[in-house]
């Protein structure tokens, strides 16, 4: 029963280290949502574009990896920019299923000129972090790292979003985006903050996950769709409702992962979500009327 019980707890643990990371995964997404009301539907494939990087960056021409990690969250921080200026812009005003057709064109856009430049082949960094072992469990080092950086990178968000104006305002327009302009607010201005703020979290997620798992112009659709689910199931564009629903979906594919498989674990994270959608489908944290 012991070893069942550490078993147990090792579970639960690796579902907290997965948590932080699809945390922070579904902050980007819910920041973009919350402020500029479109779908990122690209947005799994703009943090492949950032693993690409370290991959190159790192391994091929032999970066330091702090320094290689600080380019690529610059360089998809500004990707996130084109990609607001270029497709989201001229389409602000138009119906939610022109934007969601548009992202989801550079979704396709980005896969096939990925494939087209790199190649199907899968390529990782070459790192093998340690394995840490506490009381009978083994910690993964690099889901570890991931958690701790994640959990930083989303505490330097809270505190851009609180304790500046910018971010004040970035808060504003997320409520009311027709009045915020009559305040003098430059919405154009939020809208790029935004976009680059969204494009540097992808850019610190694909730091993280480069280190789990290997690039492939594909990868995107490991963790692409879970985070859009994420971000529903805790109401789009409520970063306290994604946070739960990354930890709620994280504990479910590590208890499923234990009792059977990895793969059951994720079968049972989305039928969590088609049911949670007949409950609420309004999300876990949106306010009943």
């Amino acid at each position: 029963m012991a070893i069942f019980d550490i078993f147990l707890l090792e579970a639960l643990l690796n579902g907290v280290l997965l948590g932080g990371v699809l945390a922070l995964l579904s902050l980007g997404l819910n920041l973009i949502f919350g402020v500029i009301d479109v779908v990122w539907i690209c947005y799994a494939e703009l943090i492949m574009l950032g693993m690409y990087g370290m991959y190159f960056l790192y391994t091929v021409y032999h970066a330091p990896i702090v320094a290689a990690a600080a380019v690529c969250i610059v360089a998809v921080a500004i990707l996130g920019v084109l990609l607001h200026v270029l497709v989201i812009a001229p389409l602000l005003g138009a119906a939610p299923i022109n934007q969601l057709l548009a992202t989801g064109g550079v979704l396709f856009f980005l896969q096939s000129a990925a494939t087209v430049l790199f190649g199907v082949e899968f390529k990782n960094l070459g790192l093998r972090l340690p394995v840490l072992k506490a009381a009978g469990m083994f910690i993964s080092y690099s889901r570890l790292l991931a958690f701790v950086a994640a959990l930083v990178g989303m505490v330097l968000v809270y505190l851009f979003m609180t304790r500046t104006y910018t971010g004040t305002a970035i808060r504003a327009i997320a409520q009311d985006r027709q009045i915020i302009p009559l305040m003098g607010v430059n919405s154009r201005r939020i809208y790029l903050v935004t976009s680059a703020l969204g494009g540097g979290l992808a850019g610190l997620a694909a730091c993280l996950l480069v280190l789990q798992y290997d690039v492939h112009p594909f990868v995107g659709l490991s963790f692409g769709p879970i985070t859009f689910l994420i971000c529903v199931l805790g109401s789009l564009g409520n970063f306290v409702g994604g946070f739960v629903a990354a930890f709620v979906f994280a504990e479910i594919i590590a208890l499923g992962g234990l009792y059977l498989d990895l793969e059951w674990g994720y079968v049972f994270a989305f039928a969590f979500f088609i049911v949670m959608m007949f409950v609420r489908p309004e999300g876990l944290m949106a306010r009943r009327s």
